[in-house]
C-alpha cells in the first residue's frame, strides 16, 4: 500500500460504513491490525472534546434586539436563546419532535387535551429547580401577547393547568395533532416563574449569560451543572454580529471566527477547495419572499398580485442569487421535502405577456409600486429587488426599489411597508408554517392574508389525525395561496453554514441555520 493509498483510506474511513471501509482496505492489502488502528484513530478524532471558546460570526442581528424571547425574529437571538435556555420539546435531526424539558407527552382522543411530564432534577442558572410553575409561566408569556412571534399558535391554547409539580395539561380550543411541533418553536424557551429581567436572562441551558450588546454581540460561559451529559462541551461561546456577507467570509478566512452562517452561494465553490474551511449544507423551509399587503392598494387587486407573480424570473433568482443551492418557489411556504407538499400545482414561471395582461386587466396603469428592500432579510435581497425591477419593466410594470438600512429593518419596515423583501425560515410542520404567517389573526401575517375559508381549512387540518384527510386540507390551502395570496416566493434556499476544520459537532438541519440554532450546545473544538 502506498502512502497516497494510506491517506485516501483515512479519508474514506470518515465517510463510509465500517463494512465498506474494511472492503476497500482489504482490496489494497491492508492488514487487519492496521485497519483496526485506523478506525480507532478516526473514532477518537470524532469524539467530542471538552474546553475551548467557540467564536460565531453570524448575520441576523440588530441594535433593536433583546433577550426577551417574545421579541426574537432572527438568527442572533435564536442562537443566543438555545445557547442559554431549553425548550419543552426539541425538533430533532430527522425533523421529528424529541423530548427536552418535557420528558414525555400524550394526547387524549381528538388532540385537544395534552398531558406533559416535566423532567425532574433540572436547575436554572440561578439555582432554582425546574418545576411545572416555571413551564406554565414561560408558556403564558406568549399567550395574549401580540408581539410574540408565536402568538398565533398560542391563541389556540384555552388553558394550561398544573396537575402536579412535574406534570401539566394543555387544553386547546380545538384539536391540534402538531402541538409538539408548536412547542419546539424557538420562542418557547423556559425561564423561572415570574422572571422579567431580560437584561440578565436565566435559563437551564448549556451556557450562562455573560454579556449582550444589541447589534454587536453576546458572550456565554459553560454551565457546570448542565443536565445533558452529551452536550455543552465548550468553555465559552462568543457571538459577533456580522451582517455583511463579505465581512463574514473574510472573518472566517482570516481565522477571526470559527463559524459563520448565510454563506454567499457564489462563494461555495471557493470554500469547497479549502482544506481549512468546511461547508455545512441543508435543504429546508427557508424561502425568500416579497410580501404584498392584500388589503392595501394596489395590492388589494388580485390582478395586480397575479401580474407581479408572473413578472419575476424565478429561475434567474435561483441561479443568480443562490447559485442554484435551493429550489424554485411557487408562492406558498411549503417546501418540496415536506410530506404535505402539493406536487400537483402548476409552477408559476416568468411570463411577461401574462404579467402585462393581468396588469392591464387591473386597470391601474399609473399604480405606484414601491418595493422596500434590505440586506437584513438576506444577503442579496436588494440585488433580487433590482433584478425583479428589470424583469417587471419588460412587462410594462414600473417598480421603484427603496433600499432600507439593515439596522432596525424588522422593527421599522417589516410588517409596516406594503411591499417588502423578506424571508421565512420555515417551520417543522406545514400547519405550523401556515398558522404563523397566513392565519387571519396571526401576529406575523406579513401579507395581510385574511380569508375565513382558509382559516377553516387550517383548523380542520390541525384537528385531523388521519394523514390522508389532512393532506387534502393542506393541499387546498397551498392552492389558495398560489392562486390568490400576497406572498411572492421566488425560491427556497438551502441553509449554508461554514466552519473551520477545528469545529466538530456542527451538523446540517432542515429547520434553521447553525444546526437549527443549537450549534453552541452541540459543537466542540477538536484541538
Amino acid at each position: 500500500m502506498t502512502e497516497l493509498d494510506f491517506w485516501r483510506l483515512r479519508t474514506i474511513a470518515g465517510r463510509t460504513t465500517r463494512r465498506e471501509f474494511l472492503g476497500r482496505a482489504a482490496a489494497l492489502g491492508v492488514s487487519t491490525a492496521l485497519m483496526t488502528t485506523m478506525l480507532g484513530d478516526i473514532a477518537m478524532a470524532a469524539k467530542p472534546k471538552k474546553g475551548g471558546t467557540l467564536r460565531l460570526g453570524i448575520a441576523g442581528g440588530s441594535t433593536t434586539d433583546s433577550m426577551d424571547p417574545t421579541t426574537w425574529t432572527d438568527s442572533v437571538a435564536l442562537v443566543s436563546g438555545f445557547t442559554m435556555m431549553n425548550g419543552l420539546i426539541e425538533n430533532g435531526a430527522d425533523n421529528k419532535p424529541i423530548p427536552e424539558l418535557a420528558e414525555s407527552w400524550d394526547a387524549k382522543p381528538g388532540a385537544a387535551d395534552w398531558v406533559l411530564n416535566i423532567r425532574k432534577g433540572v436547575t436554572f442558572h440561578n439555582g432554582k429547580t425546574l418545576d411545572a410553575d416555571d413551564v406554565i409561566y414561560s408558556l403564558n408569556l406568549h399567550r395574549g401577547n401580540a408581539k410574540s412571534g408565536v402568538a398565533a399558535p398560542m391563541k389556540a391554547i384555552a388553558d394550561v393547568k398544573k396537575l402536579s409539580d412535574y406534570q401539566i395539561q394543555i387544553t386547546l380550543s380545538s384539536g391540534d395533532a402538531d402541538l409538539p411541533y408548536v412547542l419546539s418553536d424557538y420562542h418557547l424557551l423556559i425561564v423561572p416563574k415570574d422572571f422579567k429581567d431580560w437584561a440578565h436572562p436565566v435559563g437551564t441551558g448549556a451556557f450562562t449569560f455573560q454579556s449582550f450588546e444589541p447589534g454587536v454581540g453576546a458572550s456565554f460561559k459553560h454551565n457546570p451543572n448542565y443536565w445533558k451529559p452529551d452536550r455543552g462541551f465548550l468553555d465559552e461561546v462568543q457571538i459577533k454580529v456580522i451582517n455583511d456577507s463579505n465581512a463574514r467570509m473574510q472573518a472566517i478566512a482570516s481565522d477571526q471566527v470559527d463559524v459563520i452562517n448565510r454563506v454567499d452561494p457564489k462563494a461555495v465553490a471557493m470554500l469547497r477547495q479549502s482544506r481549512k474551511i468546511k461547508l455545512v449544507q441543508a435543504p429546508g423551509g427557508w424561502h425568500s419572499i416579497l410580501t404584498m399587503f392584500c388589503d392595501t392598494p394596489p395590492f388589494d387587486n388580485i390582478n395586480v398580485r397575479l401580474a407581479l407573480k408572473y413578472a419575476i424570473d424565478r429561475k434567474k433568482v435561483l441561479k443568480t442569487l443562490f447559485s442554484r443551492y435551493g429550489s424554485l418557489g411557487n408562492d406558498h411556504p411549503i417546501p418540496k421535502g415536506d410530506p404535505f407538499y402539493n406536487s400537483e400545482l402548476p409552477q408559476t414561471a416568468y411570463d411577461r405577456d401574462k404579467a402585462k395582461f393581468y396588469f392591464n386587466k387591473a386597470g391601474m396603469p399609473d399604480a405606484k409600486i414601491v418595493l422596500s428592500a434590505s440586506e437584513a432579510a438576506f444577503g442579496g435581497a436588494t440585488d433580487m429587488a433590482v433584478l425583479y425591477q428589470k424583469t417587471a419593466a419588460k412587462a410594462g410594470i414600473k417598480i421603484d426599489v427603496k433600499k432600507e438600512p439593515a439596522d432596525g429593518f424588522w422593527n421599522n419596515v417589516w410588517l409596516k411597508a406594503p411591499f417588502v423583501t423578506s424571508y421565512w425560515g420555515g417551520r417543522p410542520a406545514a400547519t405550523q408554517m401556515l398558522d404563523v404567517a397566513y392565519k387571519s389573526d396571526a401576529a406575523w401575517n406579513d401579507t395581510h392574508w385574511r380569508v375565513p375559508a382558509f382559516d377553516k381549512l387550517l383548523a380542520d387540518a390541525r384537528a385531523e389525525l388521519d394523514e390522508a384527510k389532512r393532506k387534502t386540507y393542506i393541499w387546498e390551502m397551498q392552492a389558495m395561496l398560489h392562486d390568490q395570496g400576497g406572498a411572492l416566493i421566488p425560491a427556497f434556499r438551502d441553509w449554508l453554514d461554514a466552519h473551520n476544520s477545528r469545529v466538530g459537532g456542527h451538523t446540517p438541519h432542515s429547520g434553521f441555520d447553525l444546526d437549527n440554532g443549537r450549534i453552541a450546545e452541540k459543537a466542540w473544538l477538536k484541538t
